[in-house]
């Protein structure tokens, strides 16, 4: 039967999962200074070490959905825990940005077991709490990502990088631990029979304007996110801020401004509809953006702020939308679109490397630009075309 009134035990359990999901997927961004001078590597080599794990959240996405479908929900989320934890404590052994670069792809191939799965698994298993649970599981990740990032700068500063990931590695550990013994046994899971219908329905979802639309928006969505958050930090450690590597990982408080901003979003889409919505969050981070080229650190922080504000409206808007505008194969268009979300942010961490090399910030900055002002034609010339 449907759990109808999950336990606190259970919530915090979704919450967690949620955490741990995202606890490393962005955490070498507030110590990315340290990297480059320890491994000895430059703008384009640390950026891929930045883009490795989300290039391979992109890979495994669109097919994790299916996998799980086969052989269950649970099973993965824990297997896959445990799997995030082992080359989460083989980073802080790394000799080489090389090295490094494939335990962060190693990592991403974790994630999708954990955050496509768990979608499933609570659509299931809280029918009548969806709503409820989702929003302690989207919690969950914006604290894991912020988390990542605070504990990687500020134990770097108490223990150095390598014993702080050894650390991180034994929390995924006791995280898994936890899940193991507090998620409930699945009691709704049915093993689909039918593959060649679920290939079907993704074939179908690739000639789907509404569906690769918003693809194409949430990769602009993502690439924006990760080239700015990125290397702002270079930025910033950079003359004459010359931040150290806790006071990078403070900035990254912004993104708990996410844990307002997306139950507002909803508000905004029900009164503006959900293309206006996208358009107005698009322009002000634009204007974000921009305001991070002035040099008083203050108003750095004000534009980091506006500009993630606006990214994280653009998000909420275009997850709605794809829902909107898919009759079936919900889960597949789901896992599409997180491909789309997670490429566009793989390869925003190598462009804008690039960018970053040949003219600092600035020309990230006009990088970026470009990016959203594409985001503005998906908007205009495919989303709202009827």
């Amino acid at each position: 039967m449907t759990i109808h009134h999950p336990t606190a035990n259970q919530q915090f359990t979704i919450a967690m999962i949620g955490f741990f999901a995202f606890l490393q997927v962005y955490s070498v961004q507030a110590i990315l200074p340290i990297l480059m001078q320890d491994l000895q590597a430059n703008e384009v080599k640390i950026g891929l070490a930045v883009g490795a794990t989300v290039g391979a959240i992109a890979l495994m996405s669109p097919f994790m959905g299916v996998l799980s479908d086969a052989f269950g929900r649970r099973r993965f989320i824990i297997g896959s825990l445990c799997m995030l934890g082992v080359p989460t404590f083989m980073i802080g052994m790394s000799k080489s940005v090389d090295a490094l670069i494939f335990w962060r792809f190693l990592q991403g191939l974790a994630v999708p077991g954990i955050t496509v799965v768990l979608i499933a698994y609570i659509g299931e298993e809280y029918s009548d709490n969806i709503a409820g649970m989702m929003s302690l599981y989207v919690s969950g990740t914006v604290l894991g990502g912020f988390s990542g990032r605070f504990f990687a700068g500020h134990l770097h500063e108490w223990m150095g990088w390598r014993w702080g990931y050894g650390v991180m590695a034994v929390l995924t550990m006791v995280g898994a631990i936890w899940v193991l013994k507090s998620l409930p046994k699945s009691q709704h899971f049915q093993k689909s029979q039918n593959r060649q219908d679920a290939l079907r329905l993704l074939l179908s979802h690739t000639k789907n304007r509404h569906v690769m639309s918003a693809c194409l928006l949430g990769g602009c969505v993502l690439f924006s996110l990760v080239g700015c958050f990125t290397f702002i930090n270079l930025h910033l450690a950079d003359a004459p801020y010359q931040l150290l590597a806790s006071h990078l990982s403070n900035i990254f408080a912004l993104y708990l401004i996410g844990m307002i901003i997306t139950p507002l979003s909803v508000k905004i889409i029900a009164r503006f509809g959900m293309e206006n919505t996208i358009i107005f969050a698009i322009i002000c981070s634009i204007m974000g953006l921009f305001i991070t080229l002035y040099e008083p650190l203050p108003l750095i922080i004000i534009g980091l702020t506006i500009m993630s504000s606006g990214v994280f409206i653009t998000q909420s808007a275009t997850i709605s939308y794809i829902a909107s505008h898919t009759k079936e194969g919900r889960s597949l268009a789901s896992g599409l679109y997180y491909m789309g979300y997670y490429g566009g942010g793989s390869v925003g961490a190598w462009v804008c490397a690039i960018a970053y090399a040949h003219g600092g910030w600035l020309y990230t900055v006009l990088t970026i630009f470009g990016v959203q002002l594409l985001a503005l034609g998906v908007v205009v010339g495919l989303m709202q075309k009827r």
